[in-house]
């Protein structure tokens, strides 16, 4: 009966209590609204360009082709972009010679 007794005093482990999350400070009311997009007009390159077509598919070609494209501007076959005639853009259309087209357009 000592055991029974001992069982019935004995407090009854609770759960531990959970953090309760810090409550988010209310916006203002001019914040809450979405802003629309603002649209960027594309800048005309200053200067001598180049017209650069992309000719050859990036399938199944290293990594750093892929990404040379798409640092041009390429993602897609038979689309053109015009570009600066630039040391870097040089360098660029070197690597990936075999996949683009390039005419002098100024």
């Amino acid at each position: 009966m000592a055991e029974e007794e001992k069982k019935k005093k004995a407090p009854a482990k609770k759960a531990p209590a959970k953090k309760a999350a810090p409550k988010k400070a209310a916006a203002p009311k001019a914040a809450a609204k979405k802003a629309a997009p603002k649209v960027v007009a594309k800048k005309k390159p200053a200067g001598k360009t180049l017209t650069v077509t992309q000719i050859g598919s990036p399938i199944g070609r290293k990594a750093y082709q892929r990404a040379t494209l798409i640092g041009l501007g390429l993602n897609k076959m038979h689309r053109s972009r015009e570009l600066e005639d630039t040391p870097s853009v040089r360098g660029m259309i070197n690597k990936v010679s075999h996949l683009v087209k390039v005419e002098d357009a100024a």
